[in-house]
């Protein structure tokens, strides 16, 4: 007896596609974006400092989730915050789900849940096409009335 999950079902040709690694802890599941413990693709989640080394940080999701690596280019997006040696063992932060690699381990980057939340604030609050000066302008008018 053997425990799998379902991966595909092709009526087609009848045929099932089963598979055992998809039951370890961490793994990305059929479509590859999701893994067992519920860690998806582009998801934000606060992780904690398991390791510190020269290339960048092993940390792990949640309180018993899935450990993962955060490679030193991804630690922020200016040079001086890709320092691996600003963080300790046990310290938690957030961080965006950038991928899994090849043994199903999630990739994690705090540059890229930078830079989505940058995008996010253009969006939310746009650019209006104007400058300060003119918005300050525009404000000293209607102060002077």
């Amino acid at each position: 007896m053997v425990k799998a999950i379902v991966l595909d079902v092709d009526h087609e040709k009848e045929r099932i596609s089963l598979g055992i690694k998809q039951l370890e802890k961490g793994a990305p599941t059929a479509g590859g974006a999701v893994s067992s413990s519920g860690l998806k693709k582009g998801a934000t989640v606060t992780v904690t400092v398991l390791e510190v080394r020269d290339g960048g940080l092993e940390v792990q999701a949640g309180e018993d989730g899935a450990t993962g690596f955060i490679k030193r280019a991804d630690l922020g997006r200016d040079r001086d915050e890709q320092r691996p040696d600003r963080f300790q063992v046990g310290q938690k932060f957030d961080a965006m789900i950038t991928g899994f690699d090849r043994s199903k381990k999630p990739n994690f980057s705090i540059k890229a849940l930078q830079l989505a939340e940058e995008k996010q604030a253009v969006e939310q609050y746009g650019s209006t096409g104007r400058s300060l000066g003119d918005i300050l302008g525009e404000a000293l008018k209607g102060a002077k009335k």
